[in-house]
């Protein structure tokens, strides 16, 4: 692969750069402009002259960042300039952005002077919420952070010390927790004594490293007590009386190699010449100073970091920078101090021994995460990180002092999921309602990771009580290697040491024998882990079913509507699918089970849709959708939508309803008002609930939607069941959605079916 040809098109392709300026606010009419800006902006600024701290409640400056650079030490480029350093600084704007939902102004700064820089961001104060410092070089980026920590009342962070400080301090707390050994106790070689070099030494004392016990060594060689040349007061701090001139002298039982200098420098001898269970940190990029295949070939206990994402343990910033000023902006913190660093490296340190999400395991490749040697740091994409270390930056910037406000840490929690997307917001409540009344839910495809991995979280939240049908030694043998300690929580369940199977299938035979089964093929069919799950439901064993991770739907379907059946009053189940945007839900029906319904069969549809949606929490406003808009085309189709409209209402319940519309009037309320002001969702905000005329419409338009549109898709629910079955999408192993359908399940069970 071109990398340098495929990443210039990815500059260049559509808008130059990566970045834009979107608003928050409607800006559409004459009136939202007058709001936007003059005469309405006045009110806000006469409110922040009054109250300097109302700046964060009117403005974006909260949620805001400055990326500053000068261009003069950038990624392995070097002194490049700042308009050559631009790219590196609006791809960090993109890295706040999707880790963390912070915005950035990249700033660059064409200045070498470090006194330029102090006095520029200075004045830029009033703007941010905090300042990211930002490839900058060695030693002029202590001063600068050093006194720009001190004028401002704001966060300065430079990411080039810290970042890599925090992140390699994790990956170092956990290392030698497999290794053995306490970070008090431990020799450390570092070569390389630039800004990432000094700050990682001075943070491994912060976490408890004996500054005695470290040896720095530069291009020069060892920093010694009475050393001159090449000497600054930054290297003077770490100049130790040592015999040692040389890295290869360092290193001799040395317990601990921190490389932030230049490839290939660490050789396979003197790898070998370091303690039992070496612990190597070799970060120069973009080519590490020793390879991976190197190290493991030199000592077969090694254990190894680099900055590379084609090795393990790749000691990535992007799990520093976002969370730490995500947490620091939301306590409006005045600065990022020591014990806020401290607090996000433990963070990430205690989340890696957490067992891995299947997603995230998904997301790379498939490859099996689970702590140990080659996997000693959460990976970027685990959307956890955000919640644990945030939570912690946040927590100890209050404990410090250093927070303007107070804030309860288990709601902020719930609130940086939220930002994780509208999906996990929706869902939230759902589980939330789900926990006040647990209930035992039944998984035929127990033996499943995704499933399993699902009741892990399912147990943790007290969701429900899971129910795993298979084989017990298989499902035991992937819980330890899952590393799940759920063994206590659940119930593991085969239909072969099931001592009522006899009676399970008699009493499936006894249902069936009049739709043409015999004993015997009751009997055979009560084994497959679908039927008797299904019948456990049926029998009161459990409460509730999900299943279709390796199922098509008709699979799960089938024996749901032989066993458990449908509710007296409904003739028809129907499959309801919540479409999260991202600042709305809407429900479509039915998009999964009915193909060419009649009126009767839409308007039961409508009826059933509207009672779920009621049971969710929402005020559902139904729109019968078609091509035509109160009788604007006299078409058998539209004609069906239409009666079955009027069959609703004539039913003398209580629902907001109206039809046939089209699919773009349903959801534009501007259309409803105007167009259609005598509709029964005029001045409602438009419809929820979207019932289509047929399974082909439905299940065009959720897919068009999820793949299109960026939605997310829960379901299908079923509804109309006695009892609650809800089918998981085939080849969806995402834990997360498995939880979901759970907490689904859970609720229409603690409702007496759907």
């Amino acid at each position: 692969m071109d990398y340098k040809k495929e990443a210039l098109t990815y500059h260049t392709q559509g808008r130059p750069g990566k970045i834009e300026v979107s608003p928050t606010k409607p800006c559409i009419t004459q009136h939202d402009l007058s709001l936007a800006y003059t005469p309405g902006v006045a009110a806000p600024c006469l409110l922040i002259e009054k109250n300097p701290e109302d700046v964060y409640k009117y403005t974006a400056k909260s949620n805001l960042v400055a990326v500053v650079s000068n261009g003069s030490a950038v990624l392995g480029l070097g002194n490049i300039g700042a308009a050559a350093g631009k790219p590196v600084m609006e791809g960090k704007g993109v890295l706040f952005k999707r880790f963390a939902d912070i915005d950035v102004f990249d700033l660059e700064l064409d200045t070498q002077d470090p006194d330029d820089i102090i006095r520029t961001v200075k004045l830029l104060e009033p703007t941010f919420g905090g300042i990211n410092l930002e490839d900058i070089k060695s030693p002029e980026c202590f001063y600068i952070e050093e006194e720009l920590k001190k004028q401002m009342n704001i966060p300065v962070f430079h990411d080039d010390q810290h970042g890599t400080a925090i992140i390699s301090g994790a990956g170092l707390l956990n290392a030698l927790y497999l290794a053995g050994k306490k970070i008090e106790e431990v020799k450390i070689v570092f070569n390389g004594t630039g800004a990432a070099g000094i700050a990682c030494a001075r943070f491994y004392i912060q976490l408890g490293a004996r500054p005695e016990h470290i040896t720095m060594v530069d291009s020069k060689g060892v920093i010694y007590k009475g050393r001159t040349r090449g000497m600054n007061p930054l290297k003077e701090e770490f100049a130790r009386e040592t015999k040692a001139r040389t890295l290869a002298d360092a290193l001799k039982g040395a317990d601990v190699f921190a490389g932030l200098s230049v490839a290939n420098i660490l050789t396979k001898e003197m790898v070998q010449s370091m303690a039992a269970k070496p612990i190597i940190f070799a970060m120069a990029n973009p080519d590490p100073e020793i390879t991976y295949e190197d190290a493991k070939a030199a000592r077969s206990d090694v254990i190894m970091a680099t900055g590379r994402s084609d090795y393990p343990n790749q000691i990535n910033n992007v799990l520093g920078f976002p969370f730490i000023f995500r947490g620091a902006l939301d306590v409006r913190a005045r600065q990022i101090n020591e014990e806020m660093k401290v607090a996000a490296s433990r963070a990430l340190a205690e989340l890696a021994r957490e067992p891995v999400p299947y997603s995230v395991m998904q997301a790379y490749g498939g490859a099996h995460l689970e702590f140990g040697p080659e996997y000693l740091i959460p990976k970027p994409f685990d959307p956890r990180v955000l919640l644990w270390e945030t939570v912690a930056v946040a927590k100890a910037a209050i404990d410090t002092g250093v927070a303007r406000v107070q804030i309860d840490l288990d709601e902020y929690r719930e609130k940086l999921e939220n930002r994780l997307g509208m999906t996990r917001q929706v869902m939230r409540v759902f589980i939330n309602k789900a926990k006040k009344a647990p209930k035992r839910i039944v998984y035929p495809e127990g033996e499943e990771p995704a499933i399993l991995k699902a009741c892990e979280i399912v147990v943790s939240e007290y969701l429900a009580h899971p129910v795993l049908v298979g084989r017990p030694e298989v499902i035991k043998q992937k819980m330890e290697q899952l590393n799940l300690n759920i063994h206590n929580s659940v119930d593991i369940v085969h239909p072969d040491n099931f001592p009522d199977l006899a009676d399970y299938a008699e009493k499936f035979y006894k249902l069936r024998r009049r739709k043409g089964m015999i004993r015997q093929e009751a009997q055979r069919l009560i084994r497959n882990y679908t039927y008797f799950a299904t019948m456990m439901v049926h029998t009161g064993a459990a409460d509730g079913l999900v299943a279709g991770l390796t199922k098509h739907y008709s699979e799960v379907i089938r024996p749901a509507l032989q066993i458990i059946g449908v509710r007296p009053e409904v003739k028809k189940v129907a499959g309801l699918y919540m479409m999260i945007f991202k600042d709305r839900v809407i429900f479509f029906a039915d998009a999964t089970v009915n193909i060419e319904p009649t009126a009767e069969d839409l308007a039961e549809i409508a009826i059933l849709a509207s009672r779920e949606v009621q049971r969710f929490g929402f005020d559902p406003r139904v729109a019968m959708i078609s091509f035509s808009d109160f009788g604007s085309s006299r078409h058998p189709l539209a004609d069906k939508v239409r009666r079955a409209t009027e069959m609703v209402k004539q039913r003398g319940l209580e629902i907001v309803i109206d039809g046939e519309m089209q699919a773009d009037t349903a959801v534009t309320p501007k259309i409803l008002d105007e167009v259609y002001p005598f509709s029964e969702l005029a001045g409602k905000g438009g419809a929820n609930v979207l019932i289509f005329p047929n399974l082909e419409t439905g299940n065009v338009a959720y897919k068009l939607l999820k793949r299109l549109g960026n939605a997310a898709a829960v379901g299908p629910i079923l509804i109309g069941m006695r009892k609650p079955v809800h089918v998981l999408q085939i080849g969806d192993f995402d834990e997360i959605d498995v939880v979901n359908m759970t907490a689904i399940a859970v609720l229409d069970a603690q409702a007496g079916g759907v």
